[in-house]
């Protein structure tokens, strides 16, 4: 059975969030098309992800034997490991991911389960997953001048190809905090985007 995992990450509850509109979106045509497949549904602030304790770091770099899914810290880079499916939901803040985000991808990285150090270098442990992030932003990222400063999507994109996941799409919808903008036609857009590539995602 395939496993989608289904990361969200936003202050603003379903109802009100517009990424959450677009992201639940993909996930209910992704049912329809899927239905044979299990979604898991990850949402931090719910969860309650917090910072890397402090003391524990060295104990991340890889897990002791014994250690595993029930560990308070690793039992979420187990789970993304275990996923063949990736849908990250999230708001550009700031030019960058929520922190809370930040804080589960550090959850993540571990050495040994996402990825191992070889005599060559890294080596992702992800290979051949896909995965699509959907972010709603203020301003124009996409092109332009503030692609420079578009610092979220880019790093995601980033982090998934360390651990081996090259197959990444990106749904964006832009400019919604922009005076005069038709937010709801922007988020309509965004709303078909997903439910196309959910059909073949």
């Amino acid at each position: 059975m395939t496993k989608v995992l289904y990361i969200k990450a936003n202050a603003r509850p379903d109802g009100i969030s517009r990424t959450y509109r677009i992201s639940d979106s993909f996930i209910k045509e992704y049912k329809k098309t899927h239905p044979a497949d299990e979604i898991i549904t990850l949402d931090l602030y719910k969860e309650g992800i917090n910072f890397l304790p402090v003391g524990e770091l060295s104990d991340l770099h890889r897990p002791k034997a014994g250690e595993g899914k029930d560990h308070p810290i690793l039992k979420y880079a187990f789970q993304f490991a275990e996923a063949d499916k990736y849908v990250i939901a999230e708001p550009l803040w700031n030019l960058s991911i929520p922190a809370i985000l930040k804080a589960y991808l550090d959850y993540i990285t571990i050495t040994d389960i996402t990825f191992k150090y070889t005599e060559k270098g890294p080596v992702g442990l992800c290979q051949g997953r896909k995965a699509v992030n959907i972010t709603t932003r203020g301003g124009a990222y996409l092109e332009g001048p503030g692609s420079a400063f578009e610092m979220g999507d880019r790093y995601l994109r980033t982090l998934f190809a360390f651990f081996g996941i090259r197959d990444f799409t990106t749904i964006a919808a832009e400019e919604l905090d922009v005076i005069g903008a038709d937010v709801e036609a922007i988020v309509g857009k965004a709303i078909k985007q997903a439910q196309e590539k959910a059909k073949d995602f």
